[in-house]
């Protein structure tokens, strides 16, 4: 009788064991996997361009080429084209976040006639491609004077973040306790000092992760950079990886060294605020 009650009792533990051991392995390997390819990049840019063609996917050379990281900083006009992409992005960020903000505190917090329709609208927005916008926009914008400028730029990300960061923060604020809010009201305050004052600390993690999300999307973009932006003068930093390619042959080891450069900003945001992040978003997907 007591074997037959411990058999049980053994496979089950057994199965945990196997259960946690098999989770940890496929977390180990989905971290190799997301780490690799920054690896690599990091690795084919201390090489010379004459060596990255090979059958070996990963080589460490012999005597590192820092030279490409000099080159890319001076040739890639990497500080030239820093400064204008934390113009934009910066810009496009905080108005995204403060813009979506409200319009989710509109829709899920605040009683008025045709607000379910209004957030129908508002989700529509992550439904539409950017590519198919491209060419009614340049035509707006170069009839509005907008083509080649940081504004032309400023306003498509912020149109195609609302939608998304209006539908993260609906989420969360759907979670708020109202007592707090209603003894502001009772108080005498006003909506600008209830979001500032109330709402806002309480949506602390959202507000993170949609700035932190936001900034990653708009810092990466390329396509509309390349499309409403003509001047050097003007440009983010994705196009200093495409000066090295040229016609006939590209420097490779120095674009990799640009890609490197481009990736660490958002990478040191995102090992900061990771935490914020995830508790953010899961407050958002699995509350809301």
């Amino acid at each position: 009788m007591n074997a037959l009650t411990k058999t049980p009792l053994f496979d089950r533990s057994a199965g945990k064991r196997f259960g946690k051991f098999a989770l940890y392995a496929f977390l180990v390997v989905f971290a190799i996997l997301q780490v690799f390819p920054l690896l690599w990049v990091f690795d084919y840019s201390i090489q010379k361009t004459g060596d990255l063609f090979g059958p070996e996917l990963i080589k460490l050379p012999l005597v590192p080429v820092w030279h490409n990281y000099a080159r890319a900083w001076v040739d890639g006009k990497i500080l030239r084209y820093f400064i204008n992409s934390s113009i934009v992005v910066v810009s496009s960020v905080l108005i995204s976040t403060v813009v979506s903000f409200c319009l989710a505190y509109a829709t899920t917090r605040m009683v008025w006639k045709l607000r379910t329709l209004a957030a129908g609208f508002i989700g529509l927005g992550m439904v539409i491609p950017i590519h198919t916008t491209l060419l009614p926009n340049f035509i707006w914008f170069n009839v509005f004077g907008l083509i080649n400028t940081h504004v032309g730029l400023i306003i498509p990300y912020i149109a195609f973040t609302l939608s998304f960061n209006t539908l993260l923060f609906a989420g969360q604020l759907k979670t708020l306790p109202r007592s707090m809010e209603e003894s502001a009201f009772l108080d005498g305050a006003r909506y600008p000092k209830i979001l500032a004052s109330v709402i806002a600390p309480m949506a602390a993690p959202a507000i993170v992760t949609v700035l932190v999300m936001t900034f990653l999307t708009n810092w990466n973009e390329f396509i509309m950079a390349n499309t409403y932006l003509s001047t050097d003068d003007l440009r983010t930093l994705p196009f200093s990886i495409i000066r090295f390619q040229g016609q006939y042959s590209s420097d490779y080891a120095v674009q990799f060294a640009c890609m490197t450069l481009v990736a660490l900003p958002p990478l040191v945001l995102y090992f900061f605020f990771s935490r914020w992040i995830m508790s953010g978003a899961t407050a958002g997907a699995v509350k809301g």
